[in-house]
């Protein structure tokens, strides 16, 4: 495993045990009866996987631009209780290899549904389905990308060799961004690539984030944050540009408001900002994080939000008092570089850079978590849009793959569908509650 934690022997180790790997796959059954999720035979190796990631917590260097920020950050932060159980193991794939391209940008996995999981894979973006077992290459950047729809502002020589940075889909809708401003857009229902262009020739200018969100009246859009400063927002029928925000350091990453009206915006400085989403003027400062940040994300009652940052936590922020978070939430070992709500609201799942994802209950004061526990470079997590699915993407020398985890209440209502017992009640006209959602 290239974790860049263990020493040069237990890694040399690792590789070698790649020629008698387990299978492909890891299915819940066979993790129920002892099998490691990721295929790691620990015994061969003669390692205790305990004591493995003793060592990986002890020797895991968070990347920090503000020295220190993450050992201060610690001591102001909630401590969730650990132990809740809100989505189970369901498969383990590596027919599939994540990876990225820049340690910090970690948007690289997204699930349409819950049988439609794209992700990057060095040049490609590929498609995998958990119903078919299949994966197909949707588009590869490592020859020339050209558009063969005409729009105004679109490249028709295209790109070539696009070294990808970020990555977002919804529904039919597939937008890249690369390491020198490039931005390509694809139909997913549609052959060939709908639009090129370069959102900025400045010599900084690696497209950081991409978030797609229908519009209130009607259509869907795109942002984009780069780290020229600027957040950029095209509709997509024609993709014209429709409004150019600057800000005065590099955006790291943006999400739009469910009523839409405001766009949370996070970056290279410790602060944030709440800023309106017609002009892209400062509505609040969002003040507490101690370092960069890389992620945030709306609930879906409009109220909430979150942004995960270098500091090693996640600040849960209420916009009717913005004076103090609502929780501060720590990571085990590094940023929090990914943050997502579930459709329904009921649970947030944050992942640091490597090793660890966390699902936090949204009631109770984001008291209560989930820990999943692997080990590789994190790619992107998603939550399928029905929240009955999770989707990990793992980058490693030996051991990439993809994660599938079930939300509980799906994988008990499957169960009692299949024993026909779906209106099962206990005692007098009470209806059981389900063990995977908060009560």
């Amino acid at each position: 495993m290239d974790l860049n934690m263990a020493g040069a022997k237990e890694e040399t180790e690792m590789d070698d045990f790649d020629s008698v790997a387990d299978a492909h796959h890891t299915t819940t059954e066979q993790a129920r009866d002892g099998k490691d999720i990721q295929g790691i035979s620990w015994e061969r190796l003669n390692l205790v996987r305990e004591e493995y990631r003793k060592t990986r917590m002890q020797r895991y260097k968070n990347y920090e631009n503000i020295p220190s920020s993450g050992e201060v950050s610690t001591q102001m932060c909630k401590e969730a209780e650990k132990g809740a159980n809100y989505y189970k193991f369901q498969y383990n794939t590596r027919l599939v290899k994540p990876t990225i391209q820049h340690f910090q940008l970690r948007n690289l996995v997204w699930a349409t549904s819950k049988n439609d999981v794209y992700l990057m894979s060095n040049y490609a973006v590929v498609h995998w389905s958990p119903l078919s077992g299949n994966s197909t290459e949707v588009i590869n950047f490592s020859g020339n990308v050209a558009p063969t729809e005409k729009h105004p502002g679109s490249l028709l020589e295209g790109f070539t060799q696009t070294q990808i940075s970020a990555l977002a889909v919804k529904d039919k809708l597939l937008v890249a961004g690369g390491f020198q401003g490039e931005l390509i857009c694809k139909q997913l229902d549609q052959p060939g690539v709908s639009f090129c262009t370069r959102a900025t020739d400045d010599s900084n200018s690696i497209t950081n984030a991409i978030e797609i969100y229908e519009h209130i009246s009607g259509g869907s859009r795109f942002l984009t944050s780069n780290n020229d400063c600027g957040v950029r927002m095209f509709d997509t029928e024609r993709f014209h540009l429709l409004n150019h925000f600057h800000y005065p350091w590099p955006v790291n990453h943006i999400s739009m408001s469910p009523d839409r009206k405001l766009i949370a915006v996070v970056g290279d400085h410790p602060d944030g900002l709440l800023v309106d989403s017609q002009n892209g003027k400062t509505v609040s400062s969002l003040v507490g994080h101690l370092d960069y940040s890389f992620a945030s994300a709306w609930h879906p009652d409009g109220h909430i939000f979150a942004t995960g940052n270098q500091d090693k936590t996640c600040r849960v922020w209420d916009i009717r008092n913005l004076s103090s978070p609502v929780a501060v939430l720590k990571g085990n070992m590094g940023a929090i570089t990914t943050i997502r709500f579930s459709s329904d609201g009921q649970f947030m799942a944050v992942a640091e850079p490597a090793d660890f994802v966390h699902i936090y209950s949204t009631k109770g004061d984001y008291s209560k978590r989930q820990e999943i526990d692997f080990f590789g470079e994190i790619s992107g997590i998603s939550l399928s849009p029905d929240d009955g699915s999770l989707f990990i993407g793992v980058w490693d020398r030996t051991y990439a793959s993809l994660l599938q985890y079930k939300s509980y209440f799906t994988f008990i209502s499957e169960v009692l569908e299949r024993s026909n017992l779906c209106n099962w009640t206990v005692g007098s006209g009470v209806t059981q509650s389900w063990p995977g959602r908060p009560s």
